[in-house]
């Protein structure tokens, strides 16, 4: 609530900078306050732009606020976040569960986002689809991909990342 009167107030001031999307700029204000730790650089400019209205959907309309914990990474940090999961897990099929190696990890590609919080999450999984943006795991309730030759259709939620490389 505080996050949503915040931007309330910062309305004004977003107007006079940029009439026309003001929303939006008084929304961007406000999360960043809101997550000071969030890095949006390395998304694609799709990604980009469709989280952004989405975020700025859930908030003026349903007073849900959408964080972002991860979204593009850099191959060598994927790898090493891979490397990490297979020491903690024992092994890389186990590993592949909840993460995946750079060459197969949509992060790398700058359209993945895992956001926060849980509320959030369910907001975009029921209104994401407006947004070319979609939960992609049944085991990653934070984890959606931005989809745009979807056409509005989502594609069809995996068990886990490394559902498919398992099927061969």
């Amino acid at each position: 609530m505080v996050t949503l009167v915040l931007a309330v107030l910062l309305l004004p001031a977003a107007f006079v900078r940029r009439p026309g999307r003001a929303r939006e700029l008084a929304c961007r204000w406000a999360l960043r306050m809101r997550f000071p730790a969030e890095d949006l650089t390395g998304l694609t400019d799709g990604a980009l732009a469709a989280f952004t209205a989405a975020r700025t959907e859930a908030l003026w309309r349903h007073g849900q606020l959408i964080g972002l914990t991860s979204g593009y990474r850099d191959p060598l940090v994927q790898q090493r976040i891979f490397d990490e999961e297979v020491r903690r897990s024992g092994s890389p099929a186990s590993a592949r569960m909840l993460v995946l190696p750079p060459a197969e990890s949509n992060h790398v590609k700058g359209i993945a986002l895992d956001v926060r919080p849980h509320e959030g999450a369910r907001w975009l999984e029921e209104h994401g689809a407006r947004h070319d943006l979609y939960r992609m795991y049944d085991n990653e309730w934070w984890h959606f991909e931005y989809r745009p030759d979807s056409g509005g259709t989502p594609p069809r939620r995996r068990p886990h990342p490394g559902w498919r490389s398992e099927r061969g």
